[in-house]
């Protein structure tokens, strides 16, 4: 059954928005996008945010509440992992790139979400047909 013909389920919607509101913070995001390769310690994490260890912690507190990553213990160190994210990240990303085109004026702004689109579609899988408009005639 597809995502329409299923039952509203409000537990589901929390936790999605959960999801999303943990993703909603440039730093949360760039930690993701980061750990979504590979693990790595807090001090690599906070290095490469351009931040203080104490506030990386705090980032990815939020985001091992939401489910996002995980740690493990090693002697002092704290190494984190994400989660399978990286469809979200790409996703988050293609639908950014696509309304920042749509707020482009000019022809430019097509090609720029049809683009968009196909790589929608080949991060799902799918392969992607571009939509050609045709030029308005005047007769």
């Amino acid at each position: 059954m597809d995502a329409q013909g299923q039952a509203w389920d409000a537990a589901a919607a929390d936790r999605a928005v959960a999801v999303l509101k943990a993703v909603a913070d440039p730093s949360r995001y760039r930690l993701l996008w980061a750990l979504s390769g590979q693990e790595l310690p807090v001090s690599a994490l906070a290095e490469l945010l351009g931040a203080h260890v104490a506030a990386t912690s705090q980032h990815l507190a939020k985001l091992r509440a939401a489910g996002l990553v995980s740690s493990r213990r090693e002697g002092t160190r704290i190494y984190y992992r994400a989660a399978d994210v990286r469809g979200l990240l790409d996703e988050a990303a293609l639908v950014a790139r696509a309304s920042g085109a749509a707020e482009a004026t000019g022809a430019a702004a097509e090609p720029a979400a049809a683009g968009a689109q196909e790589q929608t579609a080949a991060a799902r899988g799918t392969r992607a047909r571009a939509v050609r408009r045709r030029p308005a005639t005047g007769h």
